[in-house]
């Protein structure tokens, strides 16, 4: 960002640059990256055959937590709907409360990774269930994963329901 800064010649001085909110931060740099040229490029440091190489140059903003939720949930192969298949295979049925997606979408966005967290936050979640969900009766069986269940590491016996009793 300084050396877009330099080059278009904004730069905050005094009060006003100590004054400067969070958000403000983010909108700022935002709006920076979004007029990085290859020159700017070249003086950060990388080599002239690489930037060569990239004939357009597209900056990527974060993602927010309303976005990451639509990732974990929308797509044809979703993360949610992947586990669900796999739990339906075994003749039971996932659900994700919508407190438990913001939290994997919150762990996520810690590791300031982007998207690519979201695999590693639901795998740690998961992994636990998944390993004994063959070797119980799943006829049924409703499991219902909440931010509780997340955050106290709940077991799949924690987080089961039954939807109806068998007479």
């Amino acid at each position: 960002e300084e050396i877009v800064k330099k080059r278009i010649g904004r730069k905050r001085i005094g009060f006003s640059a100590e004054a400067q909110g969070f958000d403000d931060k983010v909108a700022e740099r935002a709006a920076l990256i979004t007029q990085v040229t290859p020159d700017d490029v070249l003086e950060f440091g990388m080599i002239p055959e690489l930037v060569g190489r990239l004939p357009i140059m597209c900056p990527l903003h974060p993602l927010s937590r309303e976005a990451m939720i639509q990732i974990l949930t929308e797509p044809r192969n979703a993360l949610v709907k992947q586990y669900q298949h796999l739990f339906a295979l075994e003749g039971a049925r996932l659900e994700f409360s919508v407190d438990a997606l913001e939290l994997v979408a919150d762990r996520a966005l810690a590791r300031n990774t982007g998207a690519r967290a979201l695999r590693a936050v639901v795998d740690e979640i998961m992994i636990d269930l998944m390993y004994h969900l063959p070797e119980l009766d799943n006829a049924n069986a409703v499991y219902r994963i909440d931010a509780h269940a997340i955050q106290h590491g709940a077991g799949l016996h924690q987080v089961r329901h039954r939807e109806r009793e068998s007479a």
